[in-house]
């Protein structure tokens, strides 16, 4: 989470470069040269579930990531993670089926109120529409990426997978990128940003979400990613100067100790695939 924040955090600084889309582009097609490289995936001998697996994961990587950067251009840093964690958050309780998990999700929703309530105050109309559109847009596959991510951790897990996913996605993302922001993709200091970018916000965090997701089932990995408003709140704060108030300090505290009980009370060995989580 701290990965991909800091990456989240770099491409703002693309955005009047490249835009948002040129931003989503360099991000996803330059993580899947990295992750081609190093896993070099042998799709040949995939079997035909394995293919479904890994180009339904690649389009929830293009539409989130996408969607992600338009709502990161349009608000701030926390605040667009705050609406795109609704997507985590309902899968968390449509897979909840004990008590204790329900307490965590309920907790976990609070502090993410608090939080965007601590940034903006209670006008919700000063953030800019389309900003939101895209940040629920991106909250939606979002908790596709979880369920996709599951599915194959748990069946073809490995880097290989990934890199697959991620050609997918830039396949679907780049001409866009190349149509908005055409020859100022090819600036040195841009690639340079946008390889870092990548690494960061997209190669790190998807190896280590998808070794997760083989050892904890996603109704607990939704939970546990309450940490990340709270995460992308406080890099915004040191990154790009969007200060915390009382109240978010308050919000913040609150998705921690969501996320910390989560993980305290998740079934000890739960296979990704129970019953209740599949």
């Amino acid at each position: 989470m701290l990965s991909l924040q800091f990456g989240a955090a770099i491409a703002h600084h693309l955005f009047d470069d490249v835009g948002a889309a040129g931003a989503s582009a360099l991000r996803l097609g330059l993580a899947a040269v990295v992750l081609v490289a190093w896993g070099r995936p042998a799709v040949r001998s995939w079997s035909g579930d394995h293919r479904r697996s890994v180009l339904l994961l690649g389009v929830a990587l293009a539409v989130m990531n996408f969607a992600f950067y338009e709502a990161v251009d349009r608000l701030p840093l926390g605040a667009a993670i705050t609406i795109e964690f609704l997507g985590p958050l309902g899968l968390a309780v449509a897979l909840t089926r004990r008590r204790r998990d329900l307490l965590w999700v309920v907790l976990a929703l609070g502090g993410v109120l608090v939080l965007g309530l601590g940034q903006h105050g209670t006008a919700a109309g000063s953030l800019d529409p389309w900003g939101v559109v895209a940040a629920l847009v991106a909250a939606t596959f979002w908790a596709a990426y979880i369920v996709a991510g599951s599915r194959l951790a748990t069946t073809e897990p490995g880097v290989a997978s990934l890199a697959g996913a991620c050609v997918v996605a830039s396949v679907l993302v780049v001409p866009i990128g190349v149509a908005s922001a055409g020859r100022a993709l090819l600036d040195v200091r841009v690639l340079a940003l946008g390889l870092v970018m990548a690494v960061l916000a997209s190669v790190v965090p998807y190896s280590f979400e998808l070794r997760a997701l083989e050892r904890m089932n996603k109704r607990t990995f939704s939970i546990l990613v309450a940490l990340e408003p709270a995460i992308g709140a406080i890099v915004g704060l040191v990154l790009l100067d969007q200060h915390l108030g009382a109240v978010s300090v308050v919000g913040v505290a609150l998705v921690v100790a969501a996320g910390i009980g989560a993980t305290a009370t998740a079934p000890v060995g739960a296979p990704a695939l129970l019953p209740e989580s599949a």
